[in-house]
């Protein structure tokens, strides 16, 4: 059976910096990949990207100064682990800005939610007093902890 074709691709619009862009964010996830670069004429900087981040493939332009990321939009990254959870939030947010409950903006403005799979898990459990209890640690975390989630559940 062969993969289905990505027939929605987020479209990131920069200011100047699509191919530094990137670069940045193929060091932070070590399984991407360029697509395509386009530059207007050899020895220009790129107009355009294409490239791919854990099999989602993101186009990016160099629109320049007329519009900015706000945090209406996002990537959610699922984690598995703790430690992916601090070196992605790490990275990412190395010349930009945390926020709270796991959303942060890094240093070119674009949003992302750093999730641990389990935080989905423990909020849609049956026990609604353990999922509220998980929701109220959450919202006072910036970065989200996963033993801090699970101790929530454990005594909600």
């Amino acid at each position: 059976m062969t993969a289905k074709k990505q027939e929605i691709t987020p479209f990131l619009w920069f200011d100047g910096d699509v191919e530094e862009a990137m670069k940045f964010y193929l060091s932070v996830f070590k399984d991407g990949r360029v697509e395509s670069v386009h530059r207007p004429a050899p020895g220009k900087p790129a107009q355009s990207a294409t490239f791919t981040l854990r099999g989602q493939r993101l186009h990016a332009f160099n629109g320049g100064p007329h519009f900015k990321f706000t945090p209406a939009f996002s990537l959610f990254v699922d984690c598995e682990t703790q430690e992916e959870v601090d070196e992605l939030w790490a990275k990412l947010t190395a010349g930009g800005a945390e926020s709270r409950c796991g959303w942060l903006q890094d240093k070119y403005g674009l949003s992302w939610q750093i999730v641990p799979k389990i935080l989905v898990k423990l909020l849609r459990d049956k026990d609604a007093g353990k999922a509220n209890a998980v929701m109220q640690a959450m919202l006072k975390m910036g970065k989200l902890d996963i033993a801090g989630l699970q101790r929530a559940y454990d005594h909600g």
